[in-house]
């Protein structure tokens, strides 16, 4: 059962080994992510981070599009980290499941032209994605810890 689907570029960190991962109740953390799969240093740094009683895998986007759709994953309580906007999008076309995306931080780039938050900085290309996502049915929305107000990203585009 997929809990959430985070788009945060910094993957594991405190907001989300702590406070996400308790608030949903997950007893799994999914990494989507092909840059992570082939780096045994990020891997390994992963690994350190991920909450104490809760699993850890890391896959390339289209092996957890495959797990996904295969139904494998659905006896844990699901937490799916992207790191960019690119990933979620190619993760929620490519699995009927993901039906709600919190968009929690995105790493600044060159082609970054604005930001939709002070954490999301965005491409044209990635508005592009997100209001796909949106137009889809998919809830996209902003928050960084679950305490705080979920500002739906339609109204920011």
């Amino acid at each position: 059962m997929i809990k959430l689907t985070r788009i945060d570029y910094r993957l594991i960190h405190g907001q989300v080994a702590m406070a996400w991962t308790q608030s949903i109740g997950a007893d799994c953390l999914l990494v989507a992510s092909d840059t992570v799969v082939h780096d045994e240093m990020r891997k390994a740094t992963l690994k350190l981070a991920k909450p104490s009683g809760c699993k850890l895998v890391i896959k390339s986007v289209s092996d957890a599009i495959t797990a996904l759709n295969a139904g494998v994953t659905d006896k844990y309580r699901l937490f799916i980290i992207v790191e960019s906007v690119e990933d979620a999008y190619r993760l929620a076309k490519g699995c009927e499941g993901i039906k709600s995306i919190n968009f929690g931080g995105s790493k600044p780039r060159e082609e970054c032209t604005r930001k939709l938050s002070p954490t999301t900085p965005v491409s044209d290309a990635d508005v592009k994605m997100l209001a796909e996502l949106v137009e889809r049915g998919v809830e996209v929305e902003i928050r960084q810890v679950p305490d705080d107000d979920k500002m739906p990203v339609e109204r920011l585009l």
